[in-house]
């Protein structure tokens, strides 16, 4: 009975963890810890309730997780570095790593801008944003890489 109580504890301390933060972060946990309190009701076994919380709360996390979040976070929207990555810049200024020098236009907001591989991009380079660090575009004249 003990372990019913610690099972109903921890369940609705998962699913409030959820409901405030809304990030499909403890849902897969929590329907480990269900499964594990009603096993709990019927079978004194605290380890065969832990293996079973651990097991379902794994198989619920790697199998629905990406079927949920394909369906339910859809309509999210990038935020303005996430936007950028992979997208086409022009050079408005050297790029030189060693000197800290360069930037590069991006859907026409200005970033000061690194070259990933270390080499000097000249001015009026197309480049291809591989990452941000920080505030900078990382960038690349390759196209893969």
């Amino acid at each position: 009975m003990v372990n019913s109580i610690a099972w109903l504890i921890l369940l609705a301390f998962l699913i409030f963890v959820e409901i405030v933060t809304l990030g499909l972060t403890t849902i897969w946990f929590a329907g480990g810890a269900l499964v594990a309190f009603i096993v709990s009701l019927f079978y004194d076994n605290l380890l065969l309730e832990i293996i079973l919380f651990l097991v379902i709360s794994l198989v619920l996390l790697f199998f629905t997780r990406p079927i949920v979040k394909k369906y339910f976070n859809s309509t999210r929207t990038k935020t303005n570095y996430e936007a950028v990555i992979g997208k086409e810049a022009l050079v408005t200024a050297t790029i030189d790593n060693i000197n800290a020098t360069g930037w590069a236009v991006v859907d026409g907001l200005e970033w000061s801008a690194r070259s990933v591989d270390g080499d000097i991009i000249e001015k009026g380079t197309k480049v291809i944003v591989k990452s941000i660090s920080g505030v900078k575009l990382m960038v690349s004249t390759k196209k893969e890489g």
